[in-house]
């Protein structure tokens, strides 16, 4: 079904090509990878449903503070698709677009795709924090959507500077669980989330990934485009969510966040100006309701972020 037109309600999306200038605030980049998922998944065809998705949403933040377009406060592109990125050489090519184009944004958004894109994301990035928001531990051995961080830190990645928000009960193994405390990992599971509340929780994950970081905290001043990486990575898995808010994820569980409880914490993250790059993964649009419930809240996702992103500029 066409959408309406209305020259006072412009849409979200269709962003001008990352290459069309040498900088921006922000760029979405999408990876389709799948081939290495653990469960049969369609994520290939995600990235190109949450471009999709978003031209139904505004581009307007309503508050705090006076209504803002995020298209007229922040540059925003999109550098298109990399080509086949699993296997070693589509993760090469990912890093490789993923380095150039930190070095281009204060904001790197990947749209995957499996989990298994976090691991190239946050290396082109060279990032030295992470934080997770997901259900599982992701610390499997090989390579796959299940060993992204154990490959983060078998790369180098401290694991004292990674946090995991959101881990759930009956979602992991005590391996694992044991696994993620030998190596000193701070995991915050969904029970401390929900009785801490978001705003303790962010705070401490920052602190904790952001260590020795550079200048941060909520509402800090971006550096400009085309500055050094060095900053935290974010990761968020959607199946971190209640199952009912994210069918299309395959691991999604009954109990996980509510789409308000995922977008708070996306957004109160990536306000802080250490988050230089984020990805969106886990959503098979192919599998998603006739709604499209969890491509579109993959879509708010990515505004969100870009909110938070806005929110350095104007911590107000």
């Amino acid at each position: 079904m066409a959408l309406s037109h209305d020259d006072l309600w412009p849409r979200a999306g269709g962003w001008p090509d990352a290459d069309s200038a040498p900088a921006w605030d922000a760029v979405i980049l999408g990876i389709p990878a799948f081939r290495t998922s653990l469960s049969p998944t369609g994520a290939h065809a995600t990235p190109a449903a949450i471009r999709e998705a978003l031209t139904r949403y505004s581009p307007t933040v309503i508050g705090p503070g006076e209504p803002h377009d995020l298209n007229e406060v922040l540059r925003i592109a999109d550098a298109g698709d990399v080509a086949d990125p699993d296997g070693p050489a589509g993760e090469a090519a990912v890093r490789a677009r993923v380095a150039d184009l930190t070095g281009r944004s204060d904001l790197v958004i990947a749209l995957g795709g499996d989990n298994s894109v976090t691991c190239a994301v946050a290396q082109g990035a060279d990032a030295v924090g992470l934080i997770t928001l997901d259900a599982h531990f992701d610390l499997r051995e090989g390579v796959s959507n299940g060993s992204p961080v154990r490959r983060l830190i078998a790369g180098g990645l401290d694991p004292h500077r990674v946090v995991q928000i959101g881990i759930a009960d009956f979602a992991n193994s005590a391996a694992y669980a044991r696994r993620a405390a030998d190596l000193g990992i701070r995991v915050i599971t969904l029970d401390e989330l929900r009785r801490r509340g978001a705003a303790d929780v962010v705070a401490e994950a920052l602190e904790v990934a952001g260590a020795g970081g550079g200048s941060g905290g909520s509402g800090a001043t971006a550096g400009h485009a085309g500055g050094a990486g060095r900053g935290i990575h974010l990761d968020v898995d959607v199946d971190v969510c209640d199952r009912s808010v994210a069918p299309a994820c395959p691991a999604s569980v009954p109990g996980g966040l509510q789409a308000s409880e995922l977008r708070t914490l996306v957004r109160a993250l990536s306000s802080d100006a250490r988050v230089r790059s984020a990805d969106i993964v886990e959503v098979d649009a192919t599998a998603d309701t006739p709604d499209q419930r969890t491509v579109r809240l993959a879509a708010l996702c990515v505004l969100e972020l870009l909110a938070g992103l806005a929110a350095r500029r104007d911590p107000s």
